[in-house]
C-alpha cells in the first residue's frame, strides 16, 4: 500500500485528538474503517505508531517521528486548497454555474460553494437527464455538472469535457412499503420483489433500460407502472408500488430503503466540465465540496452507512 495524504490526516488527526473514535468521527469515517486504515498504515511502515490504551491513544516513538514529517505535508496541503479557493474566484469572477441530476448532495455541495466563494453568484440547474446536463456544459451554459450513468446505459459525453468520477459504482436500493413482508429483512433480494408491482421514472436517462436489463437477468416479469419519482414514494408509503432509489435517499412515513443482495442495479457518479485552454485546479475546489457534500449524506443513511462498513475499499471516496 503507498501512503497518500489521506493517511496523514488520519494520523494527525488521531494524535490530535487522542482516540481513535474521535478522529473517526472528526474525518467522517467509522471507527472500524479508521482502525482497519490504521492496521494497514502500520503494516505499510513496519511498526506500531500508537500505543493503544484504555485512555485513548499516544503515539509511540514510530509514530511521533512519522508525525513530525506528515504534519508539515498536511499543512502544505491544507495551503493548497486555499491556493485553488483564489484560483477559482480569479477563474470565475462573480459566476459559476453547475448542474446536477437529482441528488442528496446537491444541497450540501451548493453550502460548501456558497461558503467557498461569497463573492461569486453561484447557481445549480436541475435535471432529470445527464445527457442534456453534459449537453450544456459543452455548450457552455454551464461550467461543470454532477451526473449519474446507469451501469450498462452509458451517457453520450460530447467530446472535448473531461470526467472526474466520485464513485464507479453506487448502489440502487429499494424503497418498499413498511407493511412489506420483506421489509423486516435488512437486505432484500429481487426474489423478494417478484410480485410486487414496480415503478419506475423513463424520463431518466438509463433508469428503465437497466431495469429491463436486471429483470432479464433474474428471470422475472413483474408488472411496472411509469411515473416520477416525487409520486412513487406516495405510492411506496402507501402500499402501492416498490422502486429504485439512492441509497442516500431518507426513509418517510410508511416506508423503508433497502439494499438489494448482489447490488444488481448501480450507477457511476462523475463531474464533468470542460477541458482545454484553463487551469484545471478550479475542479479540484468543486469536486473537494462535492465529495465532502456526498459523503455527508452517505454517512446519514443508516442503510448506506451499513452499506459502507461492509464495503470498505470505497469509503477512500470522501478522504
Amino acid at each position: 500500500m503507498e501512503l497518500e495524504v489521506r493517511h496523514l490526516r488520519a494520523l494527525c488527526a488521531i494524535a490530535d485528538t487522542g482516540s481513535v473514535r474521535k478522529a473517526a468521527r472528526q474525518l467522517g469515517m467509522t471507527q472500524p474503517s479508521l482502525t482497519t486504515q490504521l492496521r494497514r498504515i502500520e503494516n505499510a511502515l513496519g511498526g506500531q505508531l500508537f500505543f493503544r490504551e484504555r485512555s485513548g491513544s499516544r503515539p509511540t516513538p514510530l509514530g511521533h517521528t512519522v508525525l513530525h514529517r506528515a504534519r508539515p505535508i498536511v499543512a502544505e496541503m491544507t495551503a493548497l486548497v486555499d491556493e485553488v479557493r483564489s484560483t477559482v474566484v480569479r477563474e470565475y469572477g462573480t459566476r459559476l454555474r453547475v448542474g446536477s441530476t437529482g441528488s442528496r448532495a446537491v444541497a450540501g455541495w451548493l453550502r460548501r460553494l456558497r461558503a467557498r466563494l461569497p463573492e461569486t453568484d453561484t447557481t445549480i440547474r436541475i435535471d432529470l437527464s445527464g445527457n442534456a446536463l453534459l449537453q450544456m456544459v459543452a455548450g457552455g451554459q454551464l461550467d461543470a455538472a454532477f451526473v449519474h450513468e446507469v451501469e450498462g446505459s452509458p451517457l453520450r459525453v460530447p467530446d472535448g469535457l473531461v470526467e472526474r468520477e466520485l464513485l464507479a459504482r453506487e448502489p440502487q436500493f429499494m424503497a418498499l412499503p413498511e407493511t412489506h413482508p420483506a421489509a423486516a429483512l435488512e437486505c432484500v433480494t429481487l426474489a423478494d420483489l417478484a410480485d410486487d408491482q414496480w415503478m419506475v421514472d423513463p424520463s431518466v436517462d438509463g433508469e428503465w433500460a437497466g431495469l429491463r436489463r436486471i429483470f432479464a437477468a433474474a428471470g422475472m416479469d413483474p408488472r411496472v407502472v411509469h411515473g416520477d419519482y416525487l409520486a412513487a414514494a406516495d405510492l411506496v408509503a402507501a402500499g402501492e408500488v416498490v422502486t429504485p432509489c439512492q441509497p442516500t435517499s431518507r426513509p418517510r412515513h410508511g416506508m423503508v430503503v433497502r439494499p438489494l443482495r448482489g447490488d444488481p442495479l448501480a450507477v457511476r457518479l462523475f463531474l464533468a466540465y470542460r477541458g482545454g485552454g484553463r487551469d484545471t485546479e478550479w475542479v479540484d475546489a468543486l469536486f473537494a465540496d462535492l465529495r465532502s457534500a456526498y459523503m455527508e449524506v452517505a454517512w446519514a443513511s443508516t442503510a448506506y452507512r451499513k452499506w459502507l462498513a461492509r464495503n470498505e475499499s470505497l469509503l477512500a471516496v470522501g478522504y
